[in-house]
């Protein structure tokens, strides 16, 4: 009777996205080609996340190998889980070496899975790469392959958008007016009631074309009125721009993100409401992932470590920009930016220079946060002290770091994991307010 467990063989690039993948394939085997191996040697120095995920794993393989050959199974977590081994290179009828011409590393871990395969032909081999191109290949050679999908977000067109709009009598949104709340059965009925912090837009069902914005407040569970504000000179022109300042600058809500495609205003709306509470923080710091050209490091750029990461943080010295030609040269909250510059009470940085760092009375912006893994996402989060408000900005479907997609990026993940807790805002913008001209260009080119 054929076995019906699997063996997954992983690719690098699973080990990098996660270092535990080894405990994430219940009762079937992993398979390890020994080129991996090789491959994590070359990672495991370095201050990015890659490079921590391939220390903690090869740390992991030297815990599992104490008084065990690699190359003979070893079981992973009792006699109900699966088992591990190293698989080596083989020579194959079918060789990718060949085939592909060219002895990348790609091919030999293709051909030690191809090897595997053919020794066990009563049990499904099964290849799993975050690599599109390479799990490509290993089905154009008969060998099944998959994305690793155990920290993945199943239905991302339906991902959490943290906004409703909903039709309800003149009277309520009279009500809500006068009272500043009304009750959530006046607006949700007798359904299961929205996650807390979530925001409508209410529509008058009768003749009139009153509206209004309110807030499901996550202690009284009403809804409250959300009342239109600017901050720093920032005035948000659509519901959406107006949620999203509502939950930066709500006390209450230590952790917020804002979603949406480039354009809508994302950072600036974040960087606006830091700067409108700046007296309630110690420092702001504004941070983004640096992620460079072809996956190259930033040590082949010329000069100092400013002038390297300059390139990749224009986009928020850019945005601060904005804010102060809000004011004229003269005015206190122009000079107020440039003092709190050279004070650096504000700082523009990248993410790798304060990562292991922990945060107390920081305002923490973190924009393109689509381009951080799961794990970056957690390292971040749990680095939050007393008084620390951290707010992530991205586009889940502009990504720009191999091996992740909008699926399986982290700021997809957190708004998947943390929607409806008491700490957590999440608001996606849809509109682009850049431009009429960046719009047409957004619509139809």
């Amino acid at each position: 009777m054929p076995d019906s467990r699997k063996i997954f063989v992983l690719d690098t690039s699973v080990l990098l996205y996660d270092s535990d993948a080894l405990h994430n394939f219940q009762e079937h085997d992993v398979a390890l080609p020994i080129t991996v191996l090789e491959e994590l040697d070359q990672f495991k120095k370095g201050g990015n996340v890659i490079n921590l995920q391939a220390r903690q794993f090869i740390r992991h393989l030297d815990r599992l190998s104490d008084h065990n050959l690699l190359n003979n199974w070893i079981p992973l977590n009792g006699a109900a889980s699966g088992r591990f081994r190293v698989i080596r290179n083989e020579e194959e009828a079918q060789d990718a070496l060949e085939i592909f011409g060219s002895k990348k590393n790609d091919h030999r871990i293709l051909n030690a899975a191809l090897g595997l395969a053919r020794r066990e032909k009563e049990r499904r081999v099964i290849l799993v790469s975050k690599d599109i191109s390479l799990r490509i290949k290993a089905r154009a050679l008969d060998l099944q392959a998959e994305d690793y999908e155990t920290v993945q977000i199943k239905d991302v067109d339906h991902l959490y958008s943290g906004k409703s709009e909903v039709e309800v009598p003149g009277a309520v949104i009279d009500e809500l007016y006068q009272e500043g709340s009304v009750g959530m059965e006046a607006v949700w009925g007798d359904d299961p009631p929205p996650p807390v912090n979530h925001f409508f837009i209410l529509k008058n069902s009768d003749q009139g074309g009153q509206s209004a914005l309110a807030h499901h407040h996550p202690r009284t569970e009403r809804v409250d009125l959300v009342h239109k504000r600017r901050a720093y000179g920032i005035q948000p022109r659509n519901a959406e721009q107006t949620f999203a300042l509502h939950a930066v600058m709500n006390p209450m809500v230590p952790l917020v993100t804002i979603s949406g495609p480039a354009g809508t205003g994302k950072t600036l709306i974040a960087l606006a409401g830091c700067l409108e509470q700046r007296r309630q923080f110690r420092q702001v710091y504004v941070a983004r992932p640096v992620v460079p050209l072809s996956n190259r490091d930033l040590g082949y750029l010329p000069g100092d470590i400013k002038s390297k990461i300059n390139p990749y943080m224009q986009p928020l010295w850019d945005n601060l920009g904005i804010i102060k030609n809000q004011y004229s040269g003269r005015d206190k909250e122009y000079k107020q930016i440039d003092e709190m510059v050279e004070q650096e009470k504000l700082q523009v940085v990248p993410l790798a220079y304060i990562r292991g760092r922990s945060f107390s009375n920081i305002c923490f912006i973190v924009d393109e946060a689509q381009n951080l893994t799961p794990h970056e996402i957690k390292t971040i989060i749990t680095r939050a002290g007393e008084n620390t408000k951290i707010i992530l900005t991205g586009d889940i479907f502009q990504i720009d770091t191999p091996y992740l997609d909008a699926q399986s990026n982290g700021l997809s993940y957190l708004i998947d994991r943390l929607k409806g807790n008491p700490l957590y805002a999440h608001i996606n913008l849809d509109k682009g307010e850049r431009s009429e001209l960046a719009n047409l260009g957004s619509k139809l080119l």
